[in-house]
């Protein structure tokens, strides 16, 4: 449900797999195990107990001893009687009544407080974040650039996930992934999400206009991160760029191409599917000149150079261009390069 009327943006970090359900069931298995133990023990010993009513104790009167007992509630008609049922009540049954109340208690204090619980491990995962990447929307594209990032191997406590639908927020927290519910046009919104401190920025909503105002707003308050942003048509592209976009994909485009390889070459597509990829097969990757690279041209090198940025900007390529020691060079290799 989109977020709406009312409803505050609150940051929420995944818990653990243990689900509240199977906490419960957990806590209520130890509450009847302990019940049960102490029932059988009242059974044997029934000898040594009496009842007002007609004093004998049957089965069913352990039971509803044992079960008045547990609960402190004790009302008498029920009494151990012999030496070794008040010792065994003493030294057993009463630490088991204990036990059993602890279980109890410790339910009741989990529900009441989860929320302080989740408030402190929100304000320790402020403290602690610098550097990390926001990542707007958690579509497919944006799923996409997360687990493209975490398969070269950015941790996944270093990501942020900002959506307006709550059930996108539910997925990103199950896939151990910090969310916040929240319209991230909002400047409030990105300061939640410590926009100011990020050093990456995705942004992939479902209309190209948000990714113009988000973009907008996430450069005015980072004037250095690196914003990657994916819109639907090209047309808006020179704009996403002028308002403050390192990187902007065109998905429309970019899915129409491929498509367009696919159909002349199906070959080919499997090559472009593979390099997208990240962790199987060949990979794109950027990285420093090497010492014996420089001053000679990229078709020298030992990886495969199909691209040299130089000053920040990508050159025209050029087999014959000579490499300078503080060139970028953008290759294709092997995974296991």
């Amino acid at each position: 449900m989109p977020i709406g009327t009312g409803m505050s943006t609150r940051i929420r970090l995944p818990r653990g797999r243990s689900s509240p359900l199977r906490s419960l069931l957990l806590r209520l298995a130890a509450a009847t195990a302990v019940l049960l133990v102490m029932f059988l023990i009242v059974v044997f010993d029934r000898g040594g107990y009496t009842d007002n009513a007609d004093g004998q104790v049957s089965v069913l009167d352990a039971l509803y001893y044992t079960t008045v007992s547990i609960s402190t509630t004790g009302y008498g008609d029920v009494v151990p009687v012999s030496t070794a049922a008040r010792l065994i009540t003493s030294l057993v049954i009463t630490p088991l009544r204990v036990i059993f109340l602890g279980i109890l208690v410790a339910s009741a204090f989990e529900v009441l407080t989860q929320r302080t619980r989740d408030d402190f491990r929100v304000h320790r995962w402020k403290e602690r974040t610098r550097m990390h990447t926001v990542v707007i929307g958690y579509g497919t594209k944006g799923r996409a650039a997360i687990a493209t990032l975490v398969a070269s191997g950015t941790p996944q406590d270093q990501f942020i996930v900002v959506d307006k639908h709550n059930d996108l927020i539910a997925e990103a927290n199950a896939d151990g992934i910090a969310g916040l519910v929240g319209d991230a046009t909002r400047t409030s919104v990105l300061n939640q999400a410590k926009v100011a401190e990020a050093a990456y920025v995705v942004i992939a909503p479902d209309r190209d206009d948000t990714a113009v105002l988000i973009t907008l707003s996430t450069r005015q308050i980072n004037r250095t991160a690196v914003i990657a942003v994916a819109i639907r048509e090209s047309e808006n592209e020179p704009l996403v760029l002028q308002s403050g976009a390192n990187a902007v994909i065109t998905s429309s485009e970019a899915a129409g191409r491929l498509l367009g390889f696919a159909a002349v070459s199906p070959t080919l597509s499997h090559v472009f599917a593979d390099l997208l990829v990240h962790g199987t097969g060949l990979e794109v990757v950027e990285r420093d000149v090497r010492a014996d690279e420089v001053g000679r041209p990229p078709a020298a090198g030992a990886d495969q150079i199909i691209a040299v940025v130089r000053g920040g900007l990508p050159l025209p390529f050029d087999s014959s261009t000579a490499l300078v020691g503080s060139d970028r060079v953008v290759v294709v290799r092997s995974r296991s390069a």
